[in-house]
């Protein structure tokens, strides 16, 4: 299903009670933390707390005024992946657009600098000494892409850079018993690939015998069933990046579909027809959310997980039928 820059794929927890959540999978724009450690160096926190609301499970509240247009908060993904049709023309880390590709045409992969390189070879050794075809061509034949990020997560596991527990915070979609028994077939495809070709290479066999063990069949559908309802579908943003923070509208023109995403924070956005927060991507997959509007403190922020612009009877089907709840926000109830 194909969605508008400004709207997110979303699905809060089923929670009841007041509380606040501590949590550490985000950024913010602040000023940089310098090496003194001093206290006052150090960038301010993003004025926001996760807690429970009254009826859609957990939320993210204001703590304090937020202006319209205001950069609320960033947050790096989880775990992400490019979409196929790009993947020579988007960093295989960052999702950055690359226009000259300097990746091999075996590969078909390209870094945006040495960083991201760096970065992306701490688990990409894995993962290339793995013979993929079997599971890459049956993703491709049924049209899945949710799996290329299960595949890219246990890679980032085995390699120590994840830990196998990484998403269990974030709510799990509802599984059919045929989604469940499609699972299981790729689970044993990923299996398979790990077992072929890595098993006869000391060097990693090091990292199956310690991390491959927790990969099982159970993992593998628990993190497809959380990442199916917290994806980010990641549209790099057109204009720069001083226009957009400044401008207060509730859609963003975007370019084509670089790839998708998980992040934590995020995550926890509960919806809204007319919210008053956006996600916006600029330059990579980290996510920037900003306030669409003027938010007091203690209010909810809320973002749109599909298109604000279709009539209500279509939002109430896409939302039902994609992330399982009934919308009663205000625009919906008074049939706008």
């Amino acid at each position: 299903m194909r969605v508008s820059l400004s709207h997110s794929l979303r699905l809060a927890s089923l929670l009841t009670k007041q509380k606040t959540f501590r949590l550490h999978h985000f950024t913010t724009t602040a000023t940089p933390e310098h090496s003194s450690g001093s206290t006052r160096d150090r960038p301010e926190p993003p004025p926001i707390r996760v807690g429970l609301t009254d009826s859609a499970g957990r939320g993210v509240f204001a703590t304090r005024p937020i202006g319209a247009g205001e950069l609320i908060h960033t947050a790096k993904p989880a775990v992400c992946y490019p979409s196929l049709n790009v993947l020579d023309t988007v960093c295989y880390y960052c999702l950055r657009r690359i226009s000259n590709s300097n990746g091999s045409e075996a590969q078909r992969v390209s870094f945006c600098s040495e960083d991201c390189k760096r970065r992306c070879m701490e688990f990409y050794d894995v993962e290339t000494k793995a013979d993929w075809a079997a599971f890459d061509d049956y993703c491709r034949t049924h049209d899945l892409k949710y799996p290329f990020m299960v595949k890219r997560l246990a890679c980032m596991v085995i390699s120590g850079v994840a830990r196998s527990d990484s998403l269990d915070i974030l709510q799990p979609a509802n599984l059919t018993s045929q989604m469940i028994s499609r699972m299981e077939e790729e689970y044993g495809l990923l299996r398979n690939a790990f077992r072929k070709t890595l098993i006869s290479d000391e060097h990693v066999a090091y990292y199956l015998s310690s991390n491959f063990q927790v990969l099982t069949k159970q993992w593998y559908i628990g993190v497809l069933a959380r990442i199916r309802i917290n994806a980010f579908r990641i549209e790099l943003a057109a204009g720069l990046y001083e226009d957009l923070l400044s401008s207060a509208a509730a859609s963003v023109e975007a370019e084509a579909a670089v790839g998708h995403a998980v992040y934590i924070l995020p995550s926890f956005y509960n919806h809204d027809c007319d919210p008053n927060a956006h996600i916006i991507w600029i330059d990579n997959a980290d996510a920037k959310l900003k306030a669409l509007r003027d938010v007091d403190e203690g209010e909810e922020l809320r973002i749109c997980y599909i298109d604000a612009s279709l009539d209500r009877d279509a939002r109430q089907e896409l939302l039902s039928r994609g992330f399982g709840f009934q919308c009663n926000c205000n625009r919906c109830l008074h049939g706008d």
